[in-house]
């Protein structure tokens, strides 16, 4: 027989004694967190605390039994004595199975051995497990498993645990910084008739009310743009964002981006907010600037480095000085080994230079600033360099962090910028942005000078929690159907 047979005849049994095996309801007093916080007065009052979690190990002794219980705040000791719980619910207790949901209640009281633990004088059980705990509930490792059930990963893997808690600490920090500035949290469409904002594939979908083809978003930014011109002037959005790209340990399909805007900015103003606004969290969360990534540390001591682009490509292409025309530098870049797609202009090749030949190397937060005009088609020129726009990206451990610009704010020259990216999707490059006529009637209507921001929250966490994979830090991260198999 089955562990799993065991079980659901062990479940068919219980309805048979009316006992309900799945209950309504549990009123629990304290957590585990609580009891060993307060342990001293408790065991001093005699109070009883109603307690409940998940079976985790059991052992017995005779007409004793000492059990461990998982809740959300961790394990708590559990004792449990023929002559208290009468010889009825002492045998159901031995005979419950791990990873059941129980609920206890009874005085708290130290064991000789030093461990908190409740004196149980009565036990419900809560939810019956049909289904067993990995053999070594305690070494789950087979990422497969843990992904694709990220519910058992959750029950066995307390380090799994803290990923999400911090997770959660880092948003709040992200949200406290920008709510303290006075900016605005904002919801902004899934959905969209046009996509755009960013350089990506998307995904495709219909309406069948209305018809029309629909895009799941790629970024949030032209409809954020929209509230600065309708008066908002400081706005974020914290946020699910779709790409039909390729998945590895930096790219999820589906991820999370923080937005933010202000108006009177320009990338200046947003680089010191992106530092500052990073600088707050890593110390809410880590107490340091100094943290652990991938065996090595990453200090944030700020200032944090600059590079612009061009400088970023020479040094990555061992040259003084980087050539001026297109033919060039596509012939020096493929000495290089960098590969190249026919369509990219010397804007993207320039990019695609640093992406593959500089940016894994940066460890330590680095601002990429400068961008080339061609790619950043949202971003005003350069003050000085008409070759370049306004731009940074935050680079830390090689994977890009943050993205920013001085926004595209004349109505003229970005309707130029979509028809030059139009030009460039005749050339056969599938991720340059579309032409957005009511973006564009939005500008027209005028936008005041605006400093953007999306900062990637996977990654952000992947760092603070040292996860290796953006999976890692996604709750229900994207796979491959399962073959069928039940088991």
């Amino acid at each position: 027989m089955s562990v799993q047979d065991s079980r659901r005849e062990k479940l068919d049994a219980l309805i048979q004694r009316g006992i309900a095996p799945y209950a309504y309801r549990f009123d629990v007093t304290h957590g585990s967190a609580a009891i060993k916080e307060r342990h001293a007065a408790l065991e001093e009052s005699g109070e009883r605390v109603r307690f409940g979690g998940r079976l985790m190990t059991k052992r017995g002794h005779g007409k004793a039994a000492f059990a461990h219980v998982k809740d959300r705040d961790g394990s708590q000791q559990v004792y449990f004595r023929e002559d208290v719980l009468g010889p009825e619910a002492f045998a159901f207790a031995v005979d419950l199975d791990l990873g059941d949901w129980i609920g206890v209640e009874g005085p708290v009281f130290v064991t000789k051995t030093g461990e908190i633990t409740i004196r149980a004088e009565r036990l419900e059980l809560l939810a019956k497990s049909l289904r067993p705990l990995p053999e070594k509930w305690h070494g789950l490792t087979d990422v497969e498993i843990r992904y694709r059930q990220r519910y058992t990963d959750l029950i066995v893997n307390d380090d799994v645990r803290r990923v999400f808690r911090a997770r959660a600490d880092i948003v709040r920090s992200l949200r406290s910084f920008l709510d303290a500035r006075g900016f605005l949290e904002v919801e902004t469409p899934a959905l969209q008739p046009l996509y755009g904002g960013a350089s990506a594939r998307p995904f495709v979908t219909h309406h069948h009310a209305l018809d029309m083809k629909l895009y799941l978003r790629i970024a949030d930014e032209l409809y954020l743009k929209r509230l600065i011109v309708g008066g908002l002037e400081r706005v974020y959005e914290i946020s699910k964002d779709f790409r039909n790209e390729g998945m590895d340990r930096t790219h999820n399909p589906e991820f999370t981006m923080l937005e933010f805007y202000q108006a009177f900015a320009d990338y200046e103003v947003m680089l010191e907010t992106t530092q500052a606004m990073l600088l707050e969290t890593i110390l809410a969360v880590n107490g340091k600037h100094v943290i652990p990534f991938e065996g090595a540390e990453i200090d944030f001591t700020p200032p944090w480095r600059r590079l612009t682009i061009r400088e970023a490509a020479a040094q990555g292409l061992g040259a003084s000085a980087l050539p001026e025309d297109e033919r060039s530098l596509r012939e020096l870049a493929g000495r290089a080994g960098v590969p190249l797609d026919p369509a990219f202009g010397y804007g993207r090749i320039l990019d695609e230079v640093v992406s593959v030949k500089v940016q894994p190397q940066l460890r330590d937060p680095t601002f990429l600033v400068d961008h080339p005009r061609e790619i950043s088609p949202l971003a005003k020129v350069k003050r000085g360099n008409p070759d370049s726009v306004e731009r940074f990206e935050l680079i830390i451990a090689g994977m890009e962090v943050a993205n920013a610009f001085s926004e595209q704010n004349d109505p003229l020259e970005q309707r130029r910028a979509f028809e030059q990216q139009g030009r460039l999707r005749e050339r056969g490059d599938e991720e340059a942005q579309m032409l957005d006529t009511d973006y564009l009637r939005a500008l027209e209507m005028g936008m005041p000078p605006t400093g953007g921001v999306g900062v990637g929250v996977d990654r952000l966490v992947m760092l603070l929690t040292d996860s290796r994979s953006i999976r890692d830090v996604i709750l229900f991260p994207h796979m491959r159907p399962e073959d069928g198999n039940d088991d």
